[in-house]
């Protein structure tokens, strides 16, 4: 475990802003198409439009910010991206309240609330870095992670509840003040922060754009960690809207019942995330990261197979549970090992660089497999998600971190090989 593990009260501000944001956005899940639909009345194609196009979008807007984030004060960007988010999301009550709010608005809203998050994200592991040591990485990575998991559970529930008595909008206007009361916490934390050195130049180059890729395609753990990653995350992803189908419509279950099935089960991602260092510290971190990695590929090939009643609901849940258990556990060593082999000057344009690429493949096979759903079935399609993932264990690194970071560093003063780490 890793609750007893102090990491200064520095990063106790960092971790109760992110867990501020982290319960607003799960008060809020689900509430945009819940609007679009509900005070909209939008189709099923125009909130397919909504949750695709903006993480698409929005993580191609994200590209520039990497190195803008590299290049300035990480803490008072993560402000700004905080105080964006709020301004956004406020925009739609008001609308609303006024009378104005229209399709196009959410629209553009979700746009810029998928850029922000990935440019926090990035000023958020380069900060983490230079302020916790590298041996409590995992832990303080750990603890992000096992927040996030908590936040889901509590929550969506929560937030379901308040549509149902105060409607879609409130939960909005809740998720907008938790990204206000993140950018205090994070105003609190206090100290200096030193000015990144900036290359002798006022502009970016078309090189800052592709630095993070470059970086992570050239480093013998990360290319592999990203490719698996990015599949596997969007395979699991592309199946949620043909879940809901599937559950919703053809199997009849009631909407709690779909919510229950979805939400308890992340428990386990709470207890696989506080397990990580534990486990790592025991069994080494490479053997744990496979292992996870491994069993999080062997779960969601059942979920084609849910029937109707209470035992497809049981079926359900049990398969989520060992999903979301190996992705807890998964989660925070992936994180470290990225922030371990990327030099600091460096950190932001790497991870904007695997968050667009995760959110652009979530994106594309989200609609990919919405066609196969459309062309077949959802339970085929759901079944052929199943069926990659349990490929994806063969993407992840084979050698652990120390061996393949002795072998990207140079062996010779004149070798071009340059050190990853």
């Amino acid at each position: 475990m890793t609750g007893g593990r102090t990491l200064g009260w520095r990063f106790a501000w960092l971790w109760g802003a992110y867990a501020v944001s982290a319960y607003g956005t799960g008060f809020g899940f689900g509430a945009f198409p819940l609007i679009a639909v509900l005070v909209l009345d939008s189709g099923p194609t125009q909130v397919a439009v909504l949750a695709a196009a903006g993480r698409a979008v929005g993580a191609l807007l994200a590209v520039p910010l990497g190195p803008w984030v590299e290049f300035h004060r990480k803490r008072p960007v993560m402000i700004a991206m905080d105080l964006v988010r709020f301004t956004a999301m406020m925009s739609v009550p008001a609308a609303f309240a006024l009378g104005r709010l229209a399709f196009v608005q959410l629209l553009v809203v979700s746009v810029v609330v998928a850029a922000a998050d990935i440019a926090f994200k990035a000023a958020c592991g380069a900060y983490l870095k230079a302020l916790v040591p590298p041996g409590d990485l995992l832990v303080a990575n750990g603890r992000f992670e096992s927040t996030t998991w908590s936040a889901t559970v509590v929550g969506p529930p929560l937030g379901g509840a308040a549509i149902g008595v105060f409607g879609p909008v409130a939960t909005v206007v809740a998720d907008a003040v938790s990204y206000l009361l993140s950018a205090l916490g994070l105003r609190a934390i206090g100290g200096g922060e030193p000015r990144p050195a900036r290359a002798e130049r006022s502009r970016l180059r078309a090189g800052d754009l592709v630095e993070g890729w470059r970086h992570i395609l050239r480093h013998p753990v990360l290319r592999p960690l990203l490719f698996n990653t990015v599949l596997a995350n969007g395979l699991i992803m592309a199946t949620e809207p043909l879940m809901a189908v599937l559950l919703l419509g053809r199997l009849g279950f009631a909407p709690w019942q779909y919510g229950l099935a979805f939400a308890a089960p992340c428990v386990g991602g709470l207890l696989g995330a506080r397990m990580a260092h534990r486990l790592a510290a025991r069994f080494g971190r490479h053997r744990v990261l496979l292992a996870a990695g491994t069993l999080r590929a062997c779960w969601p090939a059942g979920l084609a197979f849910v029937g109707p009643g209470a035992p497809g609901i049981v079926l359900v849940m049990v398969l989520q549970f060992g999903l979301v258990t190996c992705c807890g556990l998964f989660n925070p060593l992936v994180a470290t090992s990225r922030l371990d082999h990327t030099a600091p000057d460096r950190v932001a344009r790497t991870l904007t660089a695997w968050s667009v690429s995760s959110s652009a493949a979530i994106a594309a096979l989200t609609a990919l497999w919405g066609l196969l759903a459309a062309l077949t079935s959802p339970r085929t399609a759901i079944a052929a998600a199943g069926v990659l993932l349990l490929a994806t264990p063969l993407l992840l690194p084979r050698r652990d971190s120390a061996a393949a970071q002795e072998a990207s560093e140079p062996a010779a003063p004149d070798d071009r090989v340059v050190s990853r780490r």
